[in-house]
């Protein structure tokens, strides 16, 4: 039965994805919807100008589509399914908006900080009343020490979690195929906590966006024909956030995650350590993989590499988890 649900989750969300991608490739290029790099970054990635993005529309459509079929199926739609999907559907469209700034006015800005706090803040928002309702702990699991009530003070987490993966991995979407390849390694990994605690509704969730990243990676790999913008960046790492807190594993996900932490990271040293100095950097760019590109790497030894990392943060993260 839960050999059948994987295989068909992976599957349906995997042939939508196949399917229609490339119909929306070729619109994106027919109607002119292109990326628009920064000026100030690395010259070589000026190559890339007008590549089509907002891929995250069609990932996040299948994973939809996806988990509405197996789950009505298999008999395991449920609340928590339920949330995560809004998640998903709530910070990609948020990041849309953001995308669609970008490609009609042809620039890389798209919707201001506070614009974008909000819209985060709104969906965390939602997402905790929704989280209460159903009868969620309000607790935080610490490893070594257990369940520690934190009561109105778990609001407040939830919020900074969603908002800090919505980011994080955001930030990690910089080079081809890289934050797809991370994602699909962590969704996995929590794919298979989901099944070991019998949260299947969470676990058809999880796999169906692995099996849609899957085949969008096809064409996200080097070189790009299509990139998942902000619509994909924020609607992936705000779902990861939301699957940690519904698996009571909250704080898992800084090591499950532990490549969207370090690049976060180093960003955030980066600017503390230039305010400290008046202007000297730590980093010759971040986030980290500008610096290994700065030092010569190509992107497919970057993406591999990285892959690599976060396949050994999730395996060893779901074996102490387990």
């Amino acid at each position: 039965m839960q050999v059948r649900i994987w295989l068909w989750s992976l599957i349906i969300a995997f042939a939508v994805t196949a399917i229609f991608l490339p119909f929306l490739i070729r619109y994106f290029r027919a109607h002119g919807e292109g990326q628009t790099i920064w000026e100030k970054g690395l010259s070589w990635h000026e190559k890339k100008n007008g590549t089509p993005t907002m891929g995250g529309l069609m990932f996040i459509t299948a994973s939809v589509v996806a988990t509405l079929i197996v789950g009505i199926w298999k008999h395991v739609l449920n609340g928590s399914a339920g949330i995560l999907l809004f998640t998903l559907v709530f910070y990609g469209l948020l990041g849309m908006w953001d995308d669609s700034i970008k490609v009609f006015n042809r620039q890389n800005d798209g919707l201001k900080a506070w614009q974008k706090m909000l819209g985060q803040i709104v969906g965390a928002i939602v997402f905790i009343i929704v989280f209460s309702y159903e009868g969620f702990s309000m607790s935080l699991r610490v490893p070594f020490i257990g369940d520690v009530p934190l009561g109105v003070g778990y609001v407040l987490f939830a919020i900074i979690w969603l908002i800090g993966f919505s980011n994080a991995v955001n930030l990690t979407d910089g080079l081809d195929g890289l934050a797809t390849g991370l994602s699909i390694i962590a969704f996995l990994a929590y794919g298979i906590i989901a099944q070991h605690q019998r949260q299947y509704g969470v676990m058809v969730f999880c796999l169906t966006v692995v099996g849609a990243l899957a085949a969008f990676l096809i064409w996200n790999h080097k070189p790009a024909k299509i990139f998942m913008g902000d619509m994909g960046s924020l609607a992936l790492g705000g779902a990861l956030a939301a699957v940690s807190l519904l698996l009571h594993h909250e704080l898992s996900l800084l090591w499950v995650g532990g490549v969207f932490v370090i690049e976060t990271a180093t960003v955030m040293i980066q600017v503390s350590y230039f305010h400290i100095t008046h202007g000297k950097r730590l980093f010759k760019m971040t986030p980290i993989h500008h610096q290994f590109e700065l030092d010569g790497w190509g992107e497919w030894r970057i993406d591999l590499t990285f892959w690599a990392i976060g396949a050994v943060f999730a395996a060893t993260g779901v074996w102490a988890m387990w």
